[in-house]
């Protein structure tokens, strides 16, 4: 069975506006997100709902430009860095973080739209106000429980980007303590990395 068209518009004499259907009652599937032809772009599923992306702030965009391109020049050649891709992590579970390090041996279709989560080195979620607590409870629960070996949550502080790097813990399948980097982001997991957060309008 197809699944059914996620908006709807309709006029009124006021103004146009949108409506979601109700989901099914069981929840939708991570397969569904291929199956939907109006989805917005973006669109993440946990917990089998739809979570629809808001206008992001202009710092998540020159953080994500930043790290990007860092990663792009630092990491080696087997470890492709793909921005806002999705990940199956369960039956009701595909989240699309913002940026991720993917095993390249795993990326062999041009028509694919997800990866697994065995292929996943890093998966980095930049906070926003509207994602705070997907950002920073319900996402990092869930890419543990996958076996995603390491996350990196994104804050801003004023001017200033601060990375939380996470790593998993095998014994307790959580992510640990995390290491708090400011001015200079240098680490050796899953690669050796070193980037400059400061000066972010500038780049």
């Amino acid at each position: 069975m197809s699944a059914p068209t996620v908006a709807e518009k309709s006029v009124s004499s006021r103004a146009d506006q949108w409506s979601l259907i109700q989901p099914p009652p069981e929840g939708y599937t991570a397969d569904d997100l291929d199956r939907m032809p109006d989805l917005p772009p973006h669109t993440e599923l946990i917990d089998g709902s739809l979570v629809l992306v808001s206008p992001q702030k202009l710092f998540h965009m020159l953080v994500l430009k930043l790290l990007e391109r860092e990663l792009d020049r630092q990491v080696p050649e087997h470890l492709l860095v793909a921005r806002e891709f999705s990940v199956k992590l369960a039956k009701r579970q595909r989240p699309e973080p913002d940026l991720l390090l993917v095993r390249t041996d795993a990326l062999d279709e041009f028509d694919q739209t997800w990866v697994l989560p065995s292929a996943v080195r890093l998966a980095v979620e930049v906070v926003s106000p509207e994602s705070e607590i997907r950002d920073r409870e319900r996402k990092p629960e869930l890419y543990a429980r996958a076996g995603i070996p390491h996350f990196w949550r994104v804050e801003q502080d004023g001017d200033e980007a601060v990375v939380y790097v996470h790593e998993l813990d095998p014994a307790s399948g959580r992510y640990g303590r995390p290491s708090i980097h400011r001015g200079v982001l240098k680490t050796t997991v899953p690669v050796d990395i070193e980037i400059d957060l400061a000066g972010l309008r500038g780049r």
